[in-house]
């Protein structure tokens, strides 16, 4: 299996339980997560080398969340100790017609306040045949962008395949520049680009036509604006966009679309109901087309792989997507049944 190297910043995850509103009852659900994390943990699980580099403070919070990686398989070793605190973020889990709403409390955290020059990006992906990092990571802080930046550049150098993950976040990009001032440049060392369905149009300025936010969506509009990316970023080999048909906080309908710039692909589409937690779905995804282009060398199987895994994490608590390639290569066959595995 491939070293594939992930940047960003890990946080402790603190959800009201269940469907209930934050702090309705004096209890939150203690875990971790973010982006490139979850990307990692997904990679090591199918037996990847995944290598996950973050800023964390020397707390004990911050060794809990490297312990919880190392146990899962993620290589630590080049997360830095720095820094006075852990970012966090409250979840609080949405029913019905009542969204998901996430609070931010990550202002000033280790990962924020780092910039270039702290990592030795040569030794750290010396070896490596991969590296990624999400639109998650630049918003944080301008310093943080610039290292973001300075990852992708350096990974391109040396031969890397560089994934970015668009992953807008509108409650982040509050510290000057705007997004797609940042992510067009960053977007310009990938060889593969990752969205969902508003990304492209709020990472990078590139208009597409259609409510992003009906429960309905039509493909050939993601064909056309696939497209245009392509033709903005000529660097891009790929552009995957995953479509979210959401008709309620409990049930979605779940396909994605890959364009290589010969041929446009679109998934299987899954009917999700009664969903467990959806956050860290687009990452499983991310993870899931990393790992299928990475063992199958095939396209198509690969897009499949990947919609199959998200659509899997919908049924796990937590950021991290705890299943195997064997639990998704079982639902690309059809298994899709729930039956009981005796």
């Amino acid at each position: 299996m491939s070293r594939i190297v992930t940047f960003g910043e890990v946080m402790l995850r603190l959800k009201s339980p269940g469907a209930e509103r934050l702090l309705q009852s004096p209890v939150l659900e203690a875990t971790f997560g973010g982006a490139e994390a979850n990307v990692a943990v997904s990679l090591a699980t199918y037996g990847h080398d995944a290598c996950f580099v973050t800023a964390l403070p020397a707390n004990p919070v911050a060794d809990a969340a490297l312990a919880e990686l190392r146990g899962l398989g993620v290589d630590t070793r080049f997360a830095a100790r720095r820094g006075e605190r852990i970012g966090i973020y409250f979840l609080e889990g949405g029913a019905n017609q009542r969204p998901s709403r996430v609070t931010y409390d990550r202002a000033g955290s280790a990962i924020a306040t780092a910039g270039p020059g702290d990592f030795d990006w040569d030794r750290i992906l010396d070896g490596a045949a991969w590296f990624h990092v999400s639109g998650v990571t630049p918003a944080i802080s301008a310093t943080a962008a610039a290292l973001a930046l300075e990852a992708a550049r350096r990974a391109r150098e040396l031969g890397l395949t560089v994934s970015v993950d668009y992953n807008y976040r509108k409650n982040l990009w509050r510290w000057g520049k705007p997004a797609p001032d940042v992510m067009r440049e960053l977007v310009g060392y990938a060889h593969v680009g990752i969205a969902n369905e508003e990304d492209c149009q709020k990472a990078l300025g590139i208009e597409a036509e259609g409510d992003v936010a009906s429960g309905t969506l039509d493909v050939e509009r993601y064909r056309a604006l696939a497209e245009r990316v392509l033709e903005q970023f000529p660097n891009l080999e790929r552009q995957a966009i995953t479509l979210r048909e959401s008709r309620g906080a409990d049930v979605n309908g779940w396909s994605a679309v890959l364009h290589d710039r010969r041929e446009f692909r679109h998934s299987r589409r899954y009917e999700i109901t009664d969903i467990v937690d959806r956050v860290g779905a687009g990452d499983a995804f991310a993870a899931g087309l990393i790992h299928g282009l990475l063992t199958y060398g095939d396209d198509a199987r690969a897009l499949e792989f990947a919609t199959a895994a998200s659509c899997l994490k919908h049924s796990i608590p937590g950021d991290y997507n705890r299943v195997s390639a064997a639990e998704v290569e079982a639902l690309m066959r059809g298994e899709a049944s729930g039956r009981v595995q005796r």
